[in-house]
């Protein structure tokens, strides 16, 4: 299995620890590769020892948050199949944007934040792979074929309806003011409702539910080792 740099590396590490703190509290426009490497208490030399530029270092840090949320998903799948279920499974993918910035700003092209990185080709091969529209085409011909959706919809329609559902919750969310003080104690469970609403009871049975599961982690493993290779195709290429 490929390594991440930062695995053999504490200097590595310490740079993409640094870079971390300093783009969440600046933005990509406000950070410059040596101030990275001051943070890190290497030269700037070193950094580019790993990542040939700024971008190469920045994509490759947007990436690990995706690996992260990949990773935390497979355990989650392989200790819990029943979370394949489309009520349990879209309010998690939800809460997994939300829960990490960068992946929150690469969705919502957040180019306060990201600045031109978030129209990198890099940054777009990252959500055409792993990004909520992507999981969409992705999941829902598992759910048809298992029985955990309705099936009397063409696919293209179902996916554009539930991913505006997904993307209005991510929405109201990150931006409560836009519900103009409607709240709700618990909006995980009424997401839940609201897919089940969408796509229809559930009438799978419990090998069919196994069967999304094993499915959803092929799928997964799938999108791990391509998002891995990409990481790895563009860290450290001059240090031996």
């Amino acid at each position: 299995m490929t390594a991440l740099t930062e695995h053999d590396s504490g200097t590595a590490a310490r740079i993409l620890a640094a870079a971390r703190e300093l783009v969440l509290k600046r933005g990509v426009k406000g950070v410059t590769v040596a101030e990275i490497a001051e943070k890190a208490h290497v030269g700037k030399g070193t950094a580019y020892l790993y990542w040939g530029t700024k971008e190469d270092l920045l994509i490759g840090l947007f990436a690990r948050e995706f690996l992260a949320a990949v990773d935390a998903d497979i355990d989650a799948l392989t200790t819990d199949p029943d979370l394949s279920r489309p009520h349990r499974l879209c309010p998690r993918l939800v809460r997994n944007v939300l829960d990490r910035p960068f992946v929150r700003a690469l969705a919502g092209g957040d180019a306060d934040q990201l600045g031109a990185t978030a129209q990198h080709p890099r940054s777009t091969e990252l959500l055409d792979m792993l990004g909520p529209a992507a999981l969409m085409y992705t999941v829902l011909p598992v759910w048809r074929q298992y029985r955990l959706v309705r099936t009397d919809w063409p696919l293209n329609e179902q996916a554009y309806a539930l991913h505006a559902l997904m993307a209005g919750f991510l929405e109201a969310a990150a931006r409560p003011q836009v519900l103009r003080g409607v709240t709700v104690d618990a909006p995980d469970k009424v997401m839940a409702a609201a897919v089940t609403a969408l796509l229809g009871p559930e009438e799978a049975r419990p090998t069919e539910v196994r069967a999304t599961a094993n499915e959803g982690l092929r799928l997964m493993r799938e999108g791990r080792k391509t998002l891995l290779s990409l990481i790895t195709t563009n860290q450290e290429t001059k240090r031996k």
